[in-house]
């Protein structure tokens, strides 16, 4: 069964509109534990715009489950995660402006960055991914850099789901069978929805994991109003 590792990016992001605690950022996670999530997963980036180092360093304490930081290996960020030494460590190559991740590594032209970094990581007892676009010249590249896991990136999965989904899904099957052909673990996320999740898992041979953030936390508000609404006309009355 493919685990679901949920991104807290939004909690945080909801949180620090307001400069207080709510929502609070390590309740909601254990929380999502309790509801049957398998892992959580932050993406602090240097601005700490959603999460803050600290949350990583808090979150540590109390996550029972899988824990995921993802980021751009900048020097800050490396620090950070070999301080906190999650279960695992996604790297992605994010620029410090990006409103959110937006492509995958060359690990043909940043081989030899990445193999340092994933050296360092790995020294330190902590699972490696990087995030990939479905290609399969790319997997193999990250087979060369060490990496124990891809994480394909679906941006463009979801976009083509709902205009031909057998054509969208087309080269992450192909990138899955490469990844398995060289022993890589296989993650996925961006993007991913109650509207396509299903089908993608059916069609990915050997998905260990999803990390699904945005879309989940805005699919909870919708599903989750009608019950709050009335929760609150109850008390009104």
């Amino acid at each position: 069964m493919t685990k679901l590792s949920v991104n807290v990016n939004k909690i945080a992001t909801l949180r620090n509109a307001r400069g207080g605690n709510v929502p609070d950022l390590l309740k909601v996670a254990t929380d999502l534990e309790g509801f049957g999530a398998q892992g959580i997963t932050i993406h602090p980036r240097p601005d700490e715009r959603h999460i803050r180092y600290q949350d990583a360093r808090d979150l540590k304490k109390i996550v029972k489950s899988e824990f995921n930081i993802e980021g751009n290996p900048v020097q800050k960020f490396i620090d950070l995660v070999l301080e906190v030494k999650p279960e695992q460590v996604t790297l992605v190559p994010d620029s410090v402006d990006a409103i959110t991740s937006n492509a995958g590594w060359d690990t043909i032209k940043h081989k030899e960055f990445l193999t340092d970094v994933i050296n360092t990581f790995k020294n330190a007892g902590i699972r490696t991914s990087i995030f990939v676009d479905a290609n399969t010249k790319i997997i193999d590249g990250a087979k060369a850099v060490g990496t124990d896991r891809i994480e394909l990136y679906t941006e463009s999965y979801a976009t083509g789901y709902f205009l031909n989904k057998e054509n969208a899904i087309k080269p992450f099957i192909e990138a899955a069978k490469r990844a398995n052909e060289l022993g890589l673990g296989i993650n996925a996320g961006h993007d991913l929805s109650l509207d396509n999740i299903q089908f993608f898992a059916q069609n990915i041979p050997n998905l260990l994991e999803v990390s699904i953030g945005h879309a989940l936390i805005s699919e909870a508000l919708y599903l989750g109003l009608d019950n709050v609404v009335n929760m609150y006309l109850h008390r009104l009355k």
